[in-house]
């Protein structure tokens, strides 16, 4: 099993308005982030629009990132679905496709007991031989991950890792007191990493790494290296671009970011809206105070 830890963009789907995937562009994004240090990529999080895809170009995306690693760092892909048959078939795809992890979504309807929540994870973890990273996220779930929930699945096997993005640092810290090593924390960018490093997380998975990369891994680096002043002086520089991606649309700031670097990511994928003038500036103004 793979030992994933570091800064593991989130990395956004190019499309083009006819809907087919920028594999070209995603290529260059993937080699020049692992070249800027990062420890992994993740395909089809929140910030790559997995909620707008279809499954031809889920499996494009992350087929993209895996030939565009090249094995130099781990892939973890999201799946993500309202139905534990498809996300089953999903999971097993990645893992044909060379996908290192998975990272494990619950999108829901109807609302779902603990059971049932349990149950989808269990089914994805239990179809394939690769570890699996849990991922909760209320502001945008309809069912959360219980702490009784997560504690359950932390026994299996192949669940040894969540990323939580409740905004409830505390909550992190309850998973990790109740859970142990049997479960590894993953910040997200809902969340200061900084923070989480220095209650015992082991890195993060954001979207914001994506157009931050070299500075992210530095802070990653300081924490490891329990240089805390100096971490801490890096977090609090970098994180004017945590407050840009929680104030605008998460899929268009990190492109409009991107593509102020030089990068023909596109437009996010309709209906949502790509960043007025106003706010592109916004975030170019960040990026240049950041450099």
């Amino acid at each position: 099993m793979a030992d994933f830890h570091g800064v593991f963009p989130y990395l956004v789907s190019p499309v083009d308005p006819d809907g087919k995937i920028r594999t070209e562009v995603l290529g260059r994004l993937c080699d020049d982030l692992i070249k800027s240090g990062v420890h992994g990529l993740t395909p089809l999080g929140s910030t790559g629009e997995f909620a707008y895809l279809n499954n031809a170009q889920r499996a494009a995306v992350v087929q993209a990132t895996i030939e565009a690693a090249k094995g130099r760092v781990p892939v973890v892909a999201g799946v993500a679905s309202t139905s534990t048959l498809d996300a089953v078939a999903q999971a097993k795809a990645c893992e044909k496709l060379g996908a290192d992890g998975i990272l494990a979504i619950l999108e829901a309807y109807f609302p779902l007991g603990d059971a049932q929540v349990e149950s989808y994870f269990r089914a994805i973890a239990d179809a394939v031989d690769i570890p699996v990273v849990i991922y909760t996220n209320p502001q945008f779930q309809r069912s959360d991950l219980t702490l009784d929930c997560i504690a359950r699945l932390s026994a299996h096997p192949r669940i040894q890792y969540i990323k939580d993005a409740s905004t409830n640092t505390g909550r992190l810290l309850s998973i990790m007191n109740r859970c142990g090593d049997a479960i590894r924390v993953f910040s997200a960018s809902a969340h200061i990493p900084a923070a989480v490093m220095l209650i015992g997380g082991v890195g993060w998975m954001a979207g914001p790494a994506c157009i931050i990369p070299r500075q992210s891994v530095e802070l990653y680096d300081l924490c490891k290296a329990r240089r805390w002043d100096e971490a801490l002086a890096l977090q609090r520089r970098l994180w004017r671009v945590n407050e840009a991606f929680a104030r605008y649309n998460l899929a268009a700031c990190i492109k409009a970011g991107l593509a102020i670097q030089g990068y023909d990511v596109g437009d996010p994928i309709a209906p949502q809206a790509a960043l007025t003038a106003d706010e592109r500036k916004a975030v170019e103004a960040v990026l240049r105070e950041i450099g």
